[in-house]
C-alpha cells in the first residue's frame, strides 16, 4: 500500500550506490541520493492530460449530448454521455515543476 508502480516492480531509479548500510555508510551518504545509471531529475515538467478533444474541437473532461425522448405523450429532454470520437489532449506542459513521486526527500516547513 503507498507503492508507487516504478517502485513495486523493481525499478527504483533514486537507489544509492552503494549497497552497505551501516553507520559509517549514513555518515558518508548525502541528503539525496544519486541515481545509478542514467541520470533522473527530481522533478517532473509535464503530465498526461485528462480532458478531451471532440469532433468540432471543443476540449473538456465529459461531453453530453442531448437527446429527446417521448414518454406517454410528452417529450423530455435528457442528457447522454458521449464515449466515441473523442481525442484525448495529450501531454500537457505545467505551469511549475513538481517533485517527483519517487524521489526520496522529506519536505518540512522551517
Amino acid at each position: 500500500m503507498g507503492a508507487s508502480g516504478s517502485k513495486a516492480r523493481g525499478l527504483w531509479p533514486f537507489a544509492s550506490a552503494a549497497g552497505g548500510g551501516g553507520s559509517e555508510a549514513a555518515g558518508a551518504e548525502q541528503a539525496l541520493v544519486r541515481p545509478r545509471g542514467r541520470a533522473v531529475p527530481p522533478f517532473v515538467f509535464t503530465r498526461r492530460g485528462s480532458m478531451f478533444y471532440d469532433e468540432d474541437g471543443d476540449l473538456a473532461h465529459e461531453f453530453y449530448e442531448e437527446t429527446i425522448v417521448t414518454k406517454n405523450g410528452q417529450k423530455r429532454a435528457k442528457l447522454r454521455r458521449v464515449h466515441k470520437n473523442l481525442i484525448p489532449q495529450g501531454i500537457v506542459k505545467l505551469d511549475h515543476p513538481r517533485i517527483h513521486v519517487d524521489f526520496p526527500v522529506i519536505l518540512y516547513e522551517v
